[in-house]
């Protein structure tokens, strides 16, 4: 398979017409070096890769970009710095981005009753004298559990399968802020929120609020991407059967989601805002880019400021930036997913420099968010005090990721292996 593809970053552009800075004639080198390796990752017999696109930014300012593999093996078409892919979980954290805006025009309260948001209420059964906030949720503190499900057609109304009673959707052990657990779930509910006070699509309210600012191409649909965009959204793939679920390293790669070459997706006709925001999957179903994403993360790094335009207050920032959970072995205050979990803000996760914690071995205190869905592995991380941050885009992977566990992290090895590259060479500069 031919994997390699870079872009030389003085002639492609980020985000709104934003004009990467010209590479000087050092930055040749750690291309040719970071490809190398990159791709050596990406064709690795004992891990192939189906496609990998990554960004680095180095003190604010993107250093490397690479694209490698095929965003669909069948029609064969390579992935390319403009490839999207339906990053998982971190979307949540750019729902999360959302929502703080509209905590900003005053439309919604992370601390207040969020039943008063939704229309009905919402309680765990086992501590009904006790409220749910944004707050709670955002910070997987609530007692909302992934039991149940939290994904539903958008015929079906939140309101009736979070009736109360409904106890597989609510931990019966700890009582709303005790306990993290990661739950989906929560993202479902803050998406119907959001359409409740504004009345609008989660999608477009999500257009509105963050992407057309940021000029982005992105969608939490496929069938609302553009006809360009949609012909780039990589396809996500295993050599996992996708009903039996067996692995085969030597057979084919098998479209797990997002394979539209046969027919377009399908709409969401007959969608009612306000009533169920789970078939936009705030929770994960974001399509965008890697190179998207580094818009998304330098404004973050710039403390909301895009270019000339504010997209959220500095101190909307610091709040949402906040941590609002650590893990305490001592009292087992939540559920760290062995070791995958150990500190959380709002919306966000957070990676100190600390064994077991850390993204790279060594010097990168982290925010962000992970995802894995799919075959889907994507990691968006950056440093807020130095401005170095780094973008993975897997696009599946030909054998199972649990069997080849990392050796610092609770990521799986060939995580590890972009992650330190990129760090090592785009954003330390050291050479292996």
């Amino acid at each position: 398979m031919n994997q390699g593809r870079r872009s030389v970053l003085g002639m492609v552009m980020l985000g709104a017409m934003e004009p990467l800075f010209a590479a000087p004639p050092a930055m040749a080198g750690l291309q040719r070096r970071l490809d190398s390796e990159l791709a050596a990752i990406v064709d690795d017999p004992a891990m192939q890769l189906a496609s990998l696109s990554v960004l680095a930014i180095r003190a604010g300012q993107p250093v490397y970009e690479g694209a490698f593999g095929r965003r669909s093996i069948g029609p064969d078409r390579p992935a390319t710095p403009e490839t999207l892919y339906r990053i998982a979980s971190v979307s949540k954290l750019h729902t999360t981005l959302g929502l703080m805006r509209l905590v900003e025009d005053g439309k919604l309260d992370l601390d207040a009753d969020v039943s008063g948001y939704l229309g009905f209420p919402l309680r765990n059964p086992h501590f009904p004298k006790q409220p749910i906030s944004l707050r709670l949720i955002l910070s997987h503190t609530s007692s909302l559990r992934d039991d149940g499900g939290y994904s539903w057609p958008n015929t079906t109304a939140l309101k009736d399968v979070l009736a109360p009673g409904a106890a597989a959707m609510w931990s019966a052990k700890a009582a709303p802020g005790e306990y993290f657990t990661y739950c989906n779930l929560g993202w479902g509910i803050i998406g119907t929120v959001m359409e409740r006070v504004t009345g609008e699509r989660f999608n477009a309210l999500m257009q509105r609020l963050l992407f057309k600012p940021l000029g982005i191409e992105a969608a939490y649909h496929p069938s609302e991407l553009a006809p360009g965009a949609l012909a780039n959204l990589a396809t996500l793939y295993r050599k996992r059967t996708t009903d039996t679920e067996i692995w085969n390293a030597a057979g084919p790669w098998i479209a797990q989601v997002d394979d539209y070459s046969a027919k377009p997706p399908a709409s969401l006709a007959g969608y009612v805002p306000g009533v169920n925001a789970t078939p936009y999957s705030p929770t994960g179903g974001l399509r965008i880019s890697a190179r998207g994403l580094g818009v998304v993360m330098r404004m973050l790094m710039q403390g909301g400021m895009h270019g000339n335009t504010r997209i959220l207050k500095r101190e909307t920032l610091e709040h949402m930036f906040t941590r609002q959970w650590t893990y305490d072995p001592a009292r087992g205050n939540g559920a760290t997913l062995d070791g995958f979990y150990q500190a959380w803000a709002l919306g966000n996760q957070q990676f100190p420099d600390r064994p077991g914690m850390r993204l790279v071995e060594g010097g990168f205190d982290a925010i962000g968010h992970l995802g894995d869905a799919y075959g889907l592995r994507s990691v968006f991380a950056f440093e807020r005090a130095t401005g170095n941050g780094m973008v993975v885009l897997v696009g599946g992977s030909s054998a199972d990721p649990e069997t080849q566990k990392g050796s610092y992290s609770a990521l799986a090895r060939f995580e590890e292996r972009i992650l330190t590259a990129l760090y090592r060479q785009a954003i330390v500069g050291q050479q292996n």
